[in-house]
């Protein structure tokens, strides 16, 4: 989903999405839904695998829609050197699973 259009959606509606598909919610309840699955707390792009394990950053751009890069692009580290030099954009590490 983040990989085919880059930019295209937001954090929330991936994760949304995501979790309508594996729920087999359909298109015409998605709104419903959304607003029930975010009722209380919930986990953010960081706390996936995308970056902890499979080795993806998130990049969001000014409007809060998403784009994956490899850590070991040109792209990546383009954005990463210009994070370092301005603060933005700002770097924020995934989430750990455990504290060991």
């Amino acid at each position: 989903m983040i990989s085919d259009h880059s930019y295209a959606h937001t954090s929330e509606d991936v994760i949304v999405n995501v979790h309508a598909d594996r729920a087999g919610i359909g298109e015409d309840d998605r709104s419903a839904a959304r607003l029930e699955y975010f009722s209380k707390g919930r986990p953010c792009l960081r706390a996936s695998d995308l970056g902890k394990k499979y080795g993806w950053g998130v990049h969001c751009d000014d409007s809060a829609r998403v784009a994956l890069y490899g850590v070991e692009t040109p792209e990546y580290s383009a954005l990463v050197d210009q994070g370092l030099r301005d603060g933005s954009p700002k770097i924020i590490r995934a989430m750990r699973s455990s504290r060991n």
